[in-house]
Order: C-alpha cells, then structure tokens, then sequence
C-alpha cells in the first residue's frame, strides 16, 4: 500500500454517495465550499443502486399491470399479454445508470472530487482514504458521515432468503413469497410481487399496519381482494431451508406454527453503517440503538462532524436523508437551518399507493381532545372513475376549536402526488379553510382532497348529507 505523504485539503468531507451525501456535497459547493465526496461502492448509494429506484421499479411495473384490464374496457386489446423478468431487470439496469450518470455529472460541474474508496477517520480533522494499493489523507474544516444504515438479517444464509437491497435481483418471480415486516419497504415489496404473480403472505409482529385506523381497513380491505394473507401479532421464531422452499416458524400468545414458502423476505430491524469508519478515535455520541446522535443541524457532538441520513435513526427515509444534508452544508456555510420532522410524509408505493403526513385520528383526539374528521371514498371521484381507480379514499382531521388541520391521509390513485399539498399546508399551519378556498382542476384526483376537507363540515358536494352540520370526534 502506497501512503501519501501530504495531506489534500479541502473544507467539506463527505463520507457516503447516497442521497443525503450528494446533496450535502452538491448545496456545499454551491455555497462556495471546496468538497470530496468518498464512496466506496457506486455514486448514489443503496438508494438508488440497489433499494429507492430499483423497488420503485418494480411497483411502477406491477401498477402498469393492474391496468390492463381497464385498458380492455376502453378498447385497447392485445391478443397476449406475457410478463418477463429478465427484461424488467434490464429497465431496472439502465435506469439506475441513467440516474447515476445524472448525480456524477452533476459532481462534476459543482467541481466536486469523487473518490471511490474505503474512509475512515484518522482525527478530528483527518480522514484516510484507502483505495486499493493507495492511500490517500484528507484533512478538513468540516465532515459528514453519510454512511446509510443496514438490515440486521436472520442468522442464515440462503438463495431463498432476502432483504430489501437483494429481493430486486430475483431471476424468477416466488410462487410463496412469505412477507415479514410492516414497514413501506415490506409492503411495496408484498404488492409488486403480488401483482407480477406471487402468492404472497404477510406476516407482522404487530397487530395491525402502522397507519391510520381508516386507512388501515382499507388496506386490508384491499390485501384481501388481492388475496394476501395476513398474520398478526407473530414473533418470528426461526426459518428453516429446504430444498425448494422455506419454512418459517413463528410464535403468538395462543400458538406456535409454521409457514412453508418458496422464498422469505424480511424488513424489521436495521443498524448504522459505521464499522471501520474509526469513530471510536473520536468518541462520538450514540442514541441507544447505536445510531449516531445529531442535533437540528445535523451536528454529531463534535458540532464540526456532521451525520445525515439513515445512520442517525429515527425513520429511514431518503426524504429525511435529503433534508439533512442540505441543513448540513448551509450550517457549515453560516448559514440559518434547522431539520424538523413534525410534518415528515411517509409514502409506501404499494398497490395501490399510500401517503400520510401529521397525526393519526388518534393522535389528534389524545393531544387535541375534540377534532373534526373529514373523509371522501375514491370511488366518488370523476376522475378516478376514467383512468379505472376507484379504490382508496382521502382521509383529513382538523382541531375542532382552531380549525387547524393536523392530518392528511391517502390511499389509492394520486396519494404520492397529493401527499406534498397536505405537507406544504400542515407546515404553515394551514386551516380548513386554507385548503377549501383555492380552486382544484376538474376533473382530477385533487378534487378528492377538496372533498374530504369539506367533509369535516357536512359540505362535500358528492357525499350523502350528515346528519349533523359538524362531524366532531371526541
């Protein structure tokens, strides 16, 4: 290995390519900062190399699917339809390079270093980089640890097991695909697979999904006419390779049973990517899971060191990832920025889609006592009706003496589009009537969300009169 003698300097350190890293890196050269970005694997990071794009890939194939039999109703017949994998790997492949092409040509005019290779800190204002026979030194103002975080998998090693970053490179679609976890990642994966023609069964540790009450009838309202099963409440006990197939044995209160599939997915448990990054050399401060600890500016307990992304905890989100990195390099600029995940959107691209921002009608009722609900069914809705999506509803509450909206709640057709409304209106504490008084497009599956608000005063045009002027929920 070939040491450097000198050290390259530069103000920024990034250390991780991934959504919060490139971003961190990109607003930090905009700012004026001079910036290396580390990657030891490919620009982009899991996100786009291997979980985000590639799992989206997937659900805009099994939607695209789901479509066809409207497109017969309007006309539009094939004599054969067939589905093949390999090829949808292939559009997963070049989509992901497309995308990467972007983020390195975009490192490139914002004169942004790009390194590939392994770093780990040396001091507090040093990083080593080795990459293959080099290894290089960098000495910085400021670093971020835009590491990710990974899956804690199940003590076995098989073909037939996956997680979320390898469940994208199957080579044949499961006959049983068994489902354990209750997350985004574990449902957009039980749906796409359903839909491209997987059995598919789900299996939970908790007793029900982690969504509003009316959004979670409808979504195993759904599961069930997509004939998923679902268990609940069950602790996985172990899995057990065969031949062809898996069997997994859980554990609930009353019993103890197992399931046989062809292939097991699981999503439940994650940990921070910092092994080897030498930040036991700098003692920084950790949450109780392990992750590393960071304040509203991303600062880690030495305020010039900043982490971003999944390997701070909390929800595992690019969104979040995104946010931070920005917040990280205007901070390091002197700029005035803060994170705040009150009004974090949550999006699961299943089938059909599902968004929410803000609280639950239970939330609301236990830190708000009276609140209004508002709901309107999809079904109710023009345009809906044209494009053969009519299942799901928008769900809204609001504080019943303020008139102050605290959540929004989506499933069906247009739920990741409108999700970034009900954001933009809760962050600036938006009222009922700061979103009945704009104008909506007709027809469109915006005029839902028109709807449900009206609904939490008895005023939606295309629902049946309440029997009270004011719904109010106590």
């Amino acid at each position: 290995m070939v040491v450097g003698e000198l050290a390259h300097e530069r103000d920024v350190v990034v250390i991780g390519a991934g959504p919060g890293g490139y971003h961190a890196a990109i607003r930090a050269a905009q700012l004026g900062l001079s910036v290396v970005l580390v990657e030891k694997e490919e620009v982009g990071g899991i996100c786009l190399n291997k979980g985000c794009i590639p799992s989206k890939v997937f659900a805009h194939a099994s939607q695209s699917l789901n479509q066809l039999a409207h497109m017969n109703d309007m006309g539009i017949e094939w004599t054969e339809v067939a589905f093949r994998l390999a090829k949808l790997q292939q559009y997963k492949t070049k989509v992901i390079s497309q995308l990467r092409q972007g983020i390195e040509a975009l490192c490139k005019a914002n004169k942004i270093d790009i390194v590939k290779g392994k770093a780990s800190f040396l001091a507090e204002d040093r990083i080593g980089v080795e990459r293959g026979d080099a290894f290089d030194v960098y000495r910085f103002r400021y670093a971020v640890i835009a590491t990710g975080a990974s899956l804690e998998t199940p003590e076995i090693s098989d073909d037939r097991v996956f997680h979320a970053y390898s469940i994208y490179e199957l080579n044949e679609i499961p006959e049983h695909l068994l489902v354990y976890g209750s997350d985004y990642i574990a449902l957009e994966a039980a749906t796409s697979f359903r839909a491209l023609g997987a059995n598919v069964t789900i299996i939970l540790e908790r007793e029900s999904f982690p969504l509003d009450p009316s959004i979670n009838r409808e979504w195993e309202r759904l599961l069930k006419k997509m004939k998923i099963k679902v268990y609940k409440q069950c602790r996985l006990e172990n899995i057990q390779p065969k031949a062809h197939a898996v069997c997994a044995t859980f554990t609930t209160k009353a019993e103890r049973f197992t399931i046989e599939g062809s292939h097991f997915f699981f999503s439940y448990l994650w940990k921070a990517n910092i092994e080897g990054l030498g930040i036991e050399r700098l003692n920084l401060h950790r949450t109780d899971e392990g992750f590393l600890a960071v304040n509203r500016q991303a600062q880690t307990s030495i305020p010039h060191i900043f982490a971003v992304g999944d390997v701070t905890g909390g929800p595992m989100s690019a969104v979040k990832a995104i946010k931070q990195g920005k917040v990280a390099a205007e901070t390091m600029a002197g700029k005035a920025a803060e994170v705040d995940w009150t009004f974090l959107p949550t999006v699961v691209y299943s089938t059909p889609p599902i968004a929410f921002v803000g609280l639950t009608e239970e939330e609301a009722k236990q830190q708000y006592g009276e609140i209004r609900v508002g709901q309107f069914p999809l079904a109710g809705n023009g345009y809906a009706s044209i494009v053969g999506q009519k299942e799901g509803l928008v769900k809204v509450i609001s504080d019943a003496k303020t008139d102050v909206v605290l959540g929004v709640h989506l499933i069906g057709a247009g739920a990741v589009e409108l999700i970034s409304s009900g954001a933009i209106g809760l962050e600036m504490a938006g009222r009922e009537e700061d979103f009945t008084f704009p104008l909506y497009p007709h027809p469109s599956v915006n005029e839902s969300l028109l709807e449900a608000m009206e609904a939490l005063t008895g005023k939606a045009v295309h629902l049946p009169p309440t029997k009270t002027k004011e719904a109010v929920s106590r």
